[in-house]
């Protein structure tokens, strides 16, 4: 396509901006529709808020647990939440302004309001004020996100039952919190609130928290949410609550009721496909509202893309910004496409879960031979040293070929360190090779090498292993 190409994109969040950057850096005309505030969910009430908070919790157990390092720490240790908040949104505020400055400096145009599709070829855009117009493009790339669904049982009231942006947004620290649904968001929230210390209560339908991770990291996080006081409530619904005084009461299908000042709903996310115009145009979607696209990120008409959460193929803010690089370059003509194979995840829960690939029960339920490395943090000189003793490495392999299959880690910065396994996959690294690079000691890395080390029984700082 010619460097004159206008591309307009429908939502701002990490994947519309970032695709509205690309197409700029390739040489097209953009112009960024975005009824909300730059960034989406993740920057403005998901992924950045959350992690602030929880930062803060971490840096106030380090405090709390100081003294056998030395430190002598005069009085207790307290959380200001209103104080919390406040640095959390001047954080956000910073970072959207930074995505305004940069849709600037590309020449973007960014233009608040809701954009809707006409044609195939045309934008109607519904302005802040109320007065509404419609812009030409070339290509048109959707990327709206996902919200919370509307759930009639639990109908959100902001005070009493909250969604994760309600939570995010507490200036007071409730007594207590019963969050409904054990994944992800679920597991976090309870991190943050215990650790603020309110009495947490967790309502999970699934067998255990994290139902989709590997067992060895399910395990590890269960027991350290029970060290919390983490109440866990699991194959368990909530057949009937009712609001008491300036709380809920919530009966569970066990018949026992759990009484809070608070109620977290935590359960999945709603595509927003729902005021796009998609039928006009005639725009394919599935059962769940989620745009079709497929690995060009096309939808089934011409110059129309659609990335991120509306896609429904993996609800990560990375992964939508990924999807925005390819969509933006197929849109000025060249042709990419994604590959889903290898996608790291961070889980921040304290202690963290970073993972890549296949669980170890997905790779056995695929009747591969699979080989399994393990090593804990505790064996690290690293961790010793700095008092993050908690948590493992776990390499899964395919025993045959050497490929690894999966890395899961939990502990201290795992987050961060599962990047070396995700380059190693995406390189096709056999484990071996993982296992023979010199990793600087001291640091929490070299877990990964003899988690590797371990595969074949080799760890050097690991209990021989009897046969």
């Amino acid at each position: 396509m010619a460097d004159s190409t206008h591309i307009v994109i429908i939502g701002a969040g990490p994947g519309g901006y970032v695709a509205a950057i690309r197409a700029a850096q390739l040489g097209a005309r953009v112009t960024v529709l975005e009824e909300q505030a730059l960034g989406g969910v993740c920057l403005n009430s998901g992924c950045i808020p959350s992690k602030t908070l929880l930062g803060f919790i971490d840096l106030g157990e380090r405090v709390r647990h100081a003294q056998p390092f030395g430190l002598n720490i005069d009085g207790p240790v307290g959380y200001d939440l209103a104080r919390m908040v406040a640095r959390k949104d001047d954080v956000v505020r910073g970072l959207v302004n930074g995505i305004g400055t940069l849709l600037k400096q590309w020449n973007i145009t960014h233009l608040p309001g809701r954009g809707e599709l006409v044609s195939d070829r045309q934008v109607r855009i519904t302005h802040i004020d109320g007065s509404a117009s419609t812009i030409d493009a070339d290509a048109i790339i959707l990327a709206t996100g996902s919200s919370w669904p509307q759930l009639p049982q639990f109908p959100i009231d902001g005070q009493r039952v909250l969604t994760s942006q309600d939570a995010l947004d507490l200036t007071e620290i409730p007594r207590s919190v019963l969050i409904v649904g054990g994944g992800v968001e679920g597991c976090e929230f309870a991190c943050l609130f215990s650790g603020l210390g309110s009495e947490v209560s967790v309502v999970e339908i699934m067998p255990s928290v994290l139902p989709l991770e590997d067992e060895d990291m399910i395990n590890t996080l269960t027991r350290e949410l029970k060290k919390r006081k983490v109440q866990l409530f699991l194959k368990t619904q909530i057949t009937k609550w009712s609001a008491v005084d300036q709380g809920v009461r919530a009966t569970l299908d066990s018949g026992e009721e759990v009484v809070a000042d608070k109620m977290l709903i935590s359960v999945g996310r709603r595509m927003n496909s729902g005021r796009l115009g998609l039928d006009k145009v005639g725009v394919n979607t599935g059962s769940k509202g989620e745009i079709l696209v497929n690995e060009k990120l096309e939808t089934n008409v011409p110059g129309i893309y659609a990335i991120g959460d509306v896609t429904g193929k993996s609800m990560l803010a990375h992964v939508a910004s990924a999807q925005g690089k390819v969509a933006a370059a197929n849109a000025m003509g060249q042709s990419r496409s994604m590959n889903y194979n290898v996608i790291p995840a961070g889980i921040f829960t304290l202690p963290e879960i970073g993972r890549v690939g296949l669980t170890e029960a997905q790779a056995r339920e695929r009747g591969l031979t699979v080989a399994v490395g393990r090593f804990r943090y505790a064996g690290l000189g690293k961790a010793q040293g700095v008092g993050e003793t908690i948590g493992q490495f776990k390499v899964i392999t395919d025993e045959p070929t050497n490929q690894i299959l999966g890395v899961h880690i939990i502990g201290s910065h795992a987050a961060d360190l599962i990047h070396e396994a995700a380059l190693a996959m995406h390189g096709g690294v056999p484990v071996a090779n993982l296992a023979d690079m010199i990793h600087a000691h001291p640091t929490f890395s070299e877990g990964m090498m003899e988690a590797a080390e371990d595969v074949e029984g080799m760890a050097i700082h690991q209990a021989r292993k009897r046969k």
